[in-house]
């Protein structure tokens, strides 16, 4: 008898161990850190995921601190691990910044949180990249229609804060002809900095750089903490893409476009490339001015030579009170156009492309009038 209940003694512990072994095997993916685990904590960039250590840090690419996941059992990071966001409150500083029109907000509690986000950096008495940079995200905010302001956010931060009153702010928004869902910002230059740091927007001081930061722009959504960093002056329909994808739309109207299966020969046009990307975000040839003039019949009404001046840099032509420049400047709500950097090649490439387009024009217009 004595026997028998060994046998069933020993046969219950031998039940009872088994849930715990299969606990024990699946308690970690669902939070319940193992020993190990809690020996040798993991550390990550919120910005290259990619990048990871065992002791902490900063990010060699970067420079945002290393953070460790939230986990489930920590009553401070519930609310973000509950959210999917890895990198919520605890990492997003909460400062208070003011919008162009005056109203007063918070960086995560306002601005971040539960949204999906463009940011950039800028200043309005800026001469290089960021004339540009405003440029190119009007394009994007163009192609994101009414999703605008519902669905995501672009928010413009100065660097300037203290000539960037939201007076000036205000003023350089109505210059670009921004919509609705687009705000500038501006704040104390230490919280400010704080931000650009935490969003890993700032640039090492570079003799080379005159503009004193790089035109980066952050997309992300906070909810689900994908983050991704691009320069602001990428292509707006890959930027368009890219903010579809942190929408949740797996198949957007940008991105579900029917493509052949065999490859087609790539003419290039270069003189239509270098509009493209280097002029198409501020004018037009022959489909009426946009934050600069029309380009059409450019090349007959003013000399090459002034043409290469103007496409080079036209701030030095300003600076020299040429009539022209300073008259177009003045015309234009003195918005200016950013040095191009060109070689003499592509001026001279660019300056063609005006000429044949603007004949290419003129002969459809004279044989649709006969």
């Amino acid at each position: 008898m004595k026997f028998k209940y060994a046998k069933l003694l020993l046969l219950g512990m031998l039940m009872f161990s088994i849930p715990l072994l299969i606990n024990s095997r699946f308690a970690a993916p669902f939070g319940f850190a193992s020993f190990a685990q809690q020996q040798d904590p993991e550390y990550s960039c919120p910005m290259h995921p990619e990048v990871k250590s065992k002791t902490g840090g900063s990010c060699p690419k970067c420079g945002m601190t290393l953070k460790q996941p939230s986990k489930p059992d920590v009553p401070a990071a519930t609310a973000d691990s509950q959210s999917g966001a890895q990198w919520g409150g605890s990492h997003f500083p909460n400062v208070e910044l003011t919008t162009q029109d005056g109203k007063k907000v918070r960086f995560y509690d306002d601005l971040i949180k539960g949204k999906v986000v463009a940011i950039d950096l800028i200043y309005t008495t800026c001469k290089y990249n960021c004339p540009l940079e405003t440029a190119r995200l009007v394009q994007l905010q163009k192609l994101m229609g009414d999703r605008m302001g519902k669905d995501v956010f672009f928010y413009s931060i100065s660097i300037e804060p203290e000539h960037d009153t939201p007076e000036v702010l205000k003023a350089y928004a109505e210059k670009y002809h921004v919509g609705p869902g687009w705000l500038f910002l501006t704040g104390k230059q230490a919280d400010i900095k704080l931000i650009s740091h935490k969003l890993g927007l700032d640039s090492l001081p570079s003799a080379d750089d005159p503009d004193g930061h790089t035109p980066h722009l952050l997309i992300g959504n906070e909810a689900t903490g994908l983050w991704m960093k691009n320069s602001a002056l990428d292509n707006t329909r890959f930027l368009a893409m890219k903010i579809e994808h942190l929408m949740g739309y797996q198949s957007s109207s940008l991105a579900n476009e029917k493509y052949s299966t065999t490859a087609a020969n790539l003419n290039i046009d270069m003189g239509q490339y270098l509009f493209s990307t280097r002029c198409a975000a501020c004018h037009t040839i022959g489909n009426g001015d946009k934050i600069g003039p029309d380009l059409l019949g450019v090349t007959e009404v003013r000399e090459r030579a002034w043409l290469a001046r103007m496409i080079v840099d036209s701030n030095k032509l300003i600076e020299e009170k040429d009539p022209i420049a300073t008259a177009l400047f003045k015309k234009y709500k003195e918005i200016r156009m950013p040095p191009l950097g060109l070689p003499e090649a592509d001026v001279n490439t660019l300056i063609d492309f005006m000429k044949i387009q603007t004949a290419r024009l003129n002969n459809v217009k004279a044989r649709t009038q006969n």
